[in-house]
């Protein structure tokens, strides 16, 4: 259970430390020891002044996460609004008769800030991390962040600090005003001890951040900050009304006085963890750090091997994007290619993804020449006897690709693990003349390699759990989400989301304008839309996994002629500027009034008439016809074990392919609408338009008993 405890020191200081592993998070029982530790200062003679500061090299990561679930579960109630924020924070700590300086290393966030700007000062190292991240959980700030923190850093700042959830270091905060001073992290308390006695002899300025007015603007400019802030949004998160809520709360405080502000803030706090939203955030962030937990895996006590060289097959996007990532994170890569021009086109693109974080000013450039340094380019095996893992990233060709393990089990050491970037190919089949099953596993990084925050992970029955032990860490080193999947066509993302441009395609050829599809889906929270997407990919790429799925899955696979036909006509979507969109030189999209001539001869093909209804579809149904496919494919492959848990398909989603994280990943959000509604719909339109609508057996044992999709058992894990 978390504390804090006092420790008065011969200098008149009590220093108060909170203490709660790892991150020291604030809880109710936390809150109120601080409470009592300052009541106690307060009524100790031999206490001058107090620094507050954390145990263990962290300020406090902000309020305890795990709390929402109890509240959103009905376990506990939460405290009544104004409990924290005015009773603990600002009748308590800030109005004090005895000055209080915030002693801040590594992590101050949410909770953990909100506390530190209580403090009459505030003195940090320059690693340390300060921020209000509260709005990525769905909720605001609800300790008095909203209305201290315009008053310390200015109303513009402030907003972008709360709207962003991105924190600032050390240099920045005291450039800002939010701290006011930086020092090395062995005279931190020392310091601020000094500091606090300082301000005691009015020899520094004693503050209360809730009542500066020094850095807010004029009201009616602040008012203008405030629109020019919630139209920027409203564009920008156009579902969500939380952001919104706290733009609201801030300017309470700035109309009304910062007392009203806190209130308001208090009821906001109060109403927003019931919210959807923050329910499925909450999901979220407990289901993104529960995916390197796999059962049978890593609960057997085996410990990640040292990988310090890894090796690269193939330059191309992909090859060069997995590269990137390595060498970032200082890892020894060697990418290998067929020939020179290759090589250095690959060399290139390494180069080029570095270059652009030294222009966004994310390295410098002796940073940037220290981590390309890292990487070695070659034509043959001879480097290949002393790498620790290789991953091929050639294109999807069987042959090939099994031609090249033959070759990895001949040149590399018999404790490299082989991996392998494919989107869609079995396993087995890429590794049937190898003798090494044990170490073959599949690193499937999603484009751009050095971007993207998904790593799936997938093993073959043979594929041994020190491999998958290994590969975890890897992701973890690189800054990855890893997802553990099964071997099947497609692994997990590419395979439950192979039906969402299928469904489009079926929506186009019975009548539905494409641009509309598009429309919608971007509108119910997708980065863009079916057509679009089939754009950024190629058409190439989209027949080539699609025919995957056509000769795995041919009873549930919706056949379309528009894409092939199209292809006949050199159109390959963004890459030559013509797909289902026009393209300029910014690659500006604009419908094209040609695509109806693919979509009327595709029709004449399949026999396909124009269906009325599909013309008058509401949103609601077009969402539900291209999603329910997903959701049905999702349910299959939980079935099948080729996921551990729904909740890594809810990442897998999110991270893989942008479904909203708001809704809480695609069966979280299924789960929202239930299993007996989506059953009905699939089978309703099942008997309209095929067998690529039929409900599996998994889905239509849930709907029958009215039971969720994600076993109740792990529902009752994600609310804990």
């Amino acid at each position: 259970m978390g504390r804090t405890s006092i420790e008065v020191g011969a200098d008149g200081v009590a220093v108060i430390t909170i203490f709660n592993p790892p991150v020291n998070s604030l809880s109710i029982d936390v809150l109120e020891s601080l409470r009592e530790s300052y009541n106690q200062a307060f009524r100790r003679n031999d206490v001058k002044a107090i620094v507050v500061t954390g145990a263990n090299g962290k300020f406090s990561g902000g309020f305890d996460i795990t709390a929402f679930g109890s509240v959103q579960g009905g376990k506990v109630a939460p405290p009544k609004p104004g409990f924290i924020s005015v009773e603990i924070l600002t009748d308590t700590v800030e109005a004090a008769n005895k000055p209080s300086v915030a002693a801040i290393d590594g992590l101050a966030l949410g909770g953990g800030l909100e506390v530190a700007m209580a403090c009459h000062g505030r003195i940090c190292t320059s690693n340390a991390q300060l921020g209000l991240p509260e709005l990525q959980l769905g909720i605001i700030p609800g300790l008095g962040g909203t209305q201290r923190l315009p008053r310390l850093v200015g109303l513009a700042k402030a907003l972008e600090m709360m709207l962003t959830s991105k924190p600032v270091r050390g240099e920045e905060a005291h450039n800002l005003g939010l701290v006011d001073a930086i020092v090395a992290p062995d005279e931190l308390v020392s310091t601020a001890r000094q500091w606090a006695l300082d301000i005691l002899e009015r020899k520094r300025p004693w503050v209360a951040s809730l009542y500066k007015t020094d850095k807010i603007e004029p009201l009616g400019e602040a008012r203008e900050m405030l629109k020019f802030a919630r139209d920027q949004t409203r564009k920008r998160a156009p579902n969500l009304q939380h952001p919104l809520i706290c733009i609201d709360v801030v300017e309470e405080g700035i109309v009304s006085g910062p007392r009203a502000g806190l209130w308001k803030e208090a009821e906001a706090f109060q109403d927003l963890p019931q919210s959807d939203t923050c329910k499925s955030l909450v999901h979220i962030f407990f289901a993104q750090r529960g995916t390197s937990r796999v059962p049978g895996i890593t609960d057997r006590g085996l410990v990640p091997r040292r990988i310090s060289k890894v090796a690269i097959l193939g330059g191309g996007l992909m090859g060069s994007g997995i590269a990137t990532a390595l060498i970032l994170s200082n890892y020894h890569v060697v990418l290998k290619e067929v020939n020179k021009q290759f090589l250095e086109a690959g060399l290139g693109r390494v180069k080029t993804n570095l270059q652009s974080r030294v222009k966004k000013g994310k390295m410098t450039q002796e940073k940037f020449e220290k981590t390309f340094s890292l990487l070695k380019g070659v034509l043959d095996y001879g480097s290949f006897r002393d790498v620790d893992m290789v991953i091929e990233a050639v294109i999807e060709n069987v042959s090939l690709k099994q031609q090249i393990f033959a070759d990895l089990e001949k040149y590399c050491p018999p404790h490299c693990i082989l991996a392998s970037n494919t989107s869609t190919i079995d396993l087995n089949l890429i590794g049937e003349k190898t003798k090494s099953h044990d170490r073959i596993v599949g690193a499937h990084f999603f484009s751009p390699a050095h971007v993207m925050p998904l790593l799936e992970i997938v093993r073959t029955e043979k594929t041994s759990p020190q491999v998958i032990v290994d590969l975890l860490d890897v992701g973890k080193k690189i800054k990855k989400t890893p997802v553990v999947v099964g071997n099947c066509t497609g692994f997990a993302v590419n395979r439950i989301f192979f039906p969402y441009t299928q469904a489009a395609l079926l929506l186009a050829e019975h009548g539905a304008d494409i641009y509309r599809i598009d429309k919608i889906i971007t509108k119910f929270g997708m980065p863009m839309g079916p057509f679009r997407l089939c754009d950024l990919v190629g058409y190439g790429v989209a027949v080539a996994t699609g025919g995957q799925f056509v000769l795995n899955f041919p009873e549930r696979t919706y056949k379309s002629m528009i894409i092939p036909l199209m292809q006949e006509d050199k159109r390959a979507g963004e890459s030559t500027r013509k797909g289902f969109y026009i393209y300029d030189n910014q690659r500006k999209a604009t419908p094209d009034p040609e695509i109806k001539k693919y979509i009327q001869k595709a029709r004449e093909i399949s026999g396909v008439s124009v269906d009325p209804k599909m013309m008058k579809l509401s949103d609601k149904e077009i969402v539900e016809i291209i999603f329910f496919p997903v959701v049905n494919e999702a349910c299959r492959v939980l079935s099948e074990g080729i996921a551990v848990k729904a909740a890594d398909l809810d990442i897998a989603s999110v991270m893989g392919m942008g479904f909203p994280p708001y809704r809480g990943g695609i069966l979280f959000w299924a789960d929202s609408l239930g299993s007996k509604y989506i059953c009905s719909r699939l089978e309703e339109w099942s008997n309209m338009y095929g067998e690529f609508f039929k409900p599996c057996a998994y889905l239509a044992q849930r709907a029958a008993k009215g039971a969720p999709l994600s076993s109740p058992a792990e529902q009752a894990k994600s609310r804990l």
